[in-house]
């Protein structure tokens, strides 16, 4: 028996700092409205086993400079993200890279009489835009997506033609409501960019093409919103997709005397299908440590 006990993989930082940026520079405010998570990773042994903390960076430290250097502007939570990594990989040497990730929560413009209100907002609930990058050494990842965005086809879907054995129930469907809550994460192949217009045009691209894609099953779909931001930007090397099949059964009515033409509906919230995969380029850009600490996906 080998009685050597060491220290594995390991990182620390602070947890959801939330953080809200208010861009006073005209009457016409702007809001930034972030949760906001740091990681530091390095030589940290001492602490673990000694309880030495003279390298170890305080995450109260952590949480303070994401605040202070909001002062100075969010503009996209990727760019924000990539200067936090940086500052804490520049400036101790004991940091040798970390990972930084984000939630953005957006707010629109409350309309009065047709415009919207300088500084009145409301709570956009589409969906939850993310970020994460990580930095090791010289190397820089950055992944972005959005999740919570829901969508539903009221036709436009089937589901027929399966494998079936003694258990199956399930009655093929040549129409049916095809509904989905859409957690979408891409990899970005470099840096130069603006950050803020491809996550507008790619959230465009997997609502037109849930919209324009004839279902016959959601890992179609889920395939099809993939292939198709992969070839509208070059700078993305993968995608990968978590989408449960939020499932819409037909009600009998004829217990009261009612048909039921494919028009009432029970939503059901579980359990549910959960279709999960990656589309990528073949020959992509190592992914390295991107996908390290972004969970729930295959």
């Amino acid at each position: 028996m080998n009685d050597n006990i060491i220290l594995g993989v390991n990182q620390y930082g602070k947890a959801e700092v939330r953080v809200v940026k208010v861009t006073r520079d005209s009457a016409r405010h702007e809001i930034d409205d972030l949760n906001v998570t740091s990681q530091l990773r390095g030589d940290f042994r001492a602490v673990h086993e000694e309880g030495d903390n003279a390298h170890c960076l305080p995450t109260d430290t952590q949480k303070n400079t994401v605040y202070a250097f909001a002062r100075d502007g969010i503009r996209s939570p990727e760019e924000f993200l990539l200067r936090l990594g940086r500052h804490f990989t520049g400036n101790y040497e004991v940091v040798s890279g970390g990972h930084w990730s984000a939630e953005q929560y957006q707010w629109q413009r409350i309309a009065v009489n047709g415009t919207g209100h300088d500084h009145a907002f409301v709570r956009s609930g589409q969906e939850t835009r993310t970020a994460c990058v990580t930095l090791d050494g010289d190397q820089t990842w950055v992944v972005a997506g959005l999740t919570d965005l829901v969508v539903m086809k009221s036709t436009g879907s089937e589901f027929h033609g399966f494998m079936e054995d003694r258990y199956t129930t399930l009655k093929g469907a040549t129409d049916r409501i095809l509904a989905t809550a859409v957690t979408a994460r891409w990899r970005y192949n470099r840096l130069d960019i603006d950050f803020n217009e491809v996550y507008g045009e790619v959230k465009r691209l997997l609502l037109e093409t849930f919209a324009n894609t004839h279902s016959l099953a959601l890992q179609q779909t889920l395939y099809a919103m993939g292939k198709r931001v992969l070839e509208a930007h070059p700078e993305i090397d993968e995608l990968k997709f978590s989408m449960p099949n939020k499932h819409h059964f037909t009600v009998d009515l004829s217990p009261f005397g009612l048909d039921n033409p494919n028009e009432v509906f029970f939503a059901a919230d579980r359990p549910y299908g959960l279709i999960e995969a990656s589309v990528l380029r073949e020959q992509s850009a190592p992914a390295g440590k991107a996908w390290e600490n972004v969970t729930g996906f295959c």
